[in-house]
């Protein structure tokens, strides 16, 4: 039983915040039950998003919306609010929130009062002053962009299958990824697997005629899976007439020119940036300690460092890692620890309104597994690597695994074996991202700034 009641706020709704948050609606059943205790996840989306699938949706492989998790079903216990928090004064104990009432109100944001305070808004994409990335790069980290680029990709064929200019023609073939992260060399492994199957319905685009390019600036790709297994990528990309360019950067992209610091210009109407993510920015907005990397100072117990009554974990904590033979050293801020992390949290949060002894994060790491399209795949786990099809079904096998609940688990699995029986499905639906422009047209209305079927981000 808690000491007195307890109002536990949770900020963010990935895979920290939903998993915290499931995990203390399980630990404190009785006391929510008795009023308690009382959950409040803030979250600016009514979903989770499990991220390693993002690929396999704009592949076509899942379906969308069995990438995505709803809260709401899965935290029945918990009240959940579709938000976002703007500012924390914890000495306070007060958020302050808003959401799509208070944006119609026009009353600005409210404050939300607590006891216990769960911080897991996870993480934003890093970009850089690159001319031309704000008006043409697309992002790939919500399953809205996942999707979006699908749709972009096939209709970049669809231009140049109808196009009569060999520029315009050139310019759509050409598929530019920055960054060779998980994000970058897994979303371009599916997607130019799914393009060459697809480039088989149409009557004058061949495989050979599209240009796919990978730019990273450092050495080496995929450093999660080691140095050995790095290079196999990229050797396997480079023979499937991937353009792997390393210690690479992308200098602009302004007027649909990608421009590369080698020299290199490739005019191109798609620019994927996947180079690196940063912590959310509501972490500046609080007063709460941060590192030099503007993550909350976390201790072995994944409370922040100096406080009280305040947790954090995933993306937006700096969480020694106590099985590192080096001193100093932090965990990673990836899935595998974002999940286990998330469980000690819940626990802890659980323990201290208890008055009962914390327990204390450690998990060495496993071990890294990667999808480089249909039946192709890197591994390193438990020091074995594997690679082609052991590592890709592998790579399956544990993201099945760990994708939350049952029903999300059988989707997925009926799913992949309908996809083994059945071709490929290579339509485009982008009218779904503008779906009222037709209507507006007929309507007398005037047509949307960006022409229906375009990703947002990208022209």
């Amino acid at each position: 039983m808690v000491k007195e009641r307890a109002r536990i706020l949770v900020v963010g709704g990935g895979y920290v915040g939903m998993y915290t948050a499931l995990r203390l609606q399980r630990k404190l059943k009785g006391e929510l039950r008795r009023g308690e205790a009382e959950i409040t996840v803030v979250s600016p989306d009514p979903y989770m998003t499990y991220q390693p699938f993002l690929p396999e949706a704009a592949a076509g492989n899942i379906s969308p919306r069995h990438v995505v998790v709803p809260l709401r079903r899965v935290l029945d216990r918990c009240r959940v609010v579709v938000g976002e928090a703007r500012s924390i004064d914890h000495e306070a104990r007060t958020a302050s929130i808003t959401t799509l009432a208070t944006e119609e109100e026009g009353t600005g944001a409210r404050p939300l009062s607590y006891d216990e305070l769960v911080l897991a808004p996870g993480s934003v994409s890093r970009t850089l002053p690159v001319p031309g990335l704000a008006d043409h790069g697309i992002g790939f980290k919500t399953v809205e962009e996942a999707i979006g680029l699908r749709n972009h990709v096939i209709e970049q064929m669809d231009i140049a299958s109808s196009t009569r200019d060999p520029a315009l023609r050139d310019a759509a073939l050409t598929f530019v990824f920055v960054g060779g992260g998980y994000a970058g060399v897994e979303a371009l492994g599916e997607l130019e697997d799914m393009a060459r199957y697809a480039a088989r319905h149409y009557h004058n685009v061949r495989p050979e005629d599209m240009k796919w390019i990978l730019v990273e600036a450092t050495g080496r790709i995929l450093p999660e899976v080691g140095e050995e297994m790095g290079r196999y990528t990229v050797a396997e990309l480079r023979r499937r007439n991937i353009d792997v360019r390393l210690e690479t950067r992308l200098e602009s992209c302004a007027d649909r020119v990608a421009v590369l610091s080698d020299g290199s210009r490739f005019p191109t109407r798609t620019v994927v940036w996947t180079a690196g993510v940063k912590p959310h920015p509501v972490l500046a907005a609080t007063d709460l300690p941060l590192d030099e990397r503007g993550r909350l100072k976390c201790t072995p117990q994944l409370a922040v460092d100096g406080t009280t009554h305040a947790w954090a974990a995933g993306d937006a904590a700096a969480v020694p890692d106590v099985t590192a033979a080096e001193p100093g050293r932090e965990c990673a801020p990836n899935a595998q620890h974002a999940l286990r992390q998330a469980r000690v949290l819940g626990d802890n949060v659980a323990h201290a309104l208890r008055g009962e002894p914390l327990d204390t994060y450690a998990h060495k790491y496993a071990g890294s597994v990667a999808s480089l399209g249909l039946h192709k795949g890197v591994a390193q786990v438990y020091g074995r690597k594997l690679k082609g099809y052991p590592a890709w079904f592998m790579h399956r096998a544990y993201h099945l695994s760990r994708v939350p609940t049952v029903n999300r688990k059988a989707r997925v699995l009926a799913e992949w074996t309908l996809a083994g029986l059945f071709k490929r499905e290579i339509v485009s639906l982008g009218s779904l991202e503008h779906p009222r422009a037709e209507f507006e047209l007929a309507a007398g209305g005037k047509p949307s700034q960006e022409p229906p079927g375009d990703p947002k981000g990208s022209s």
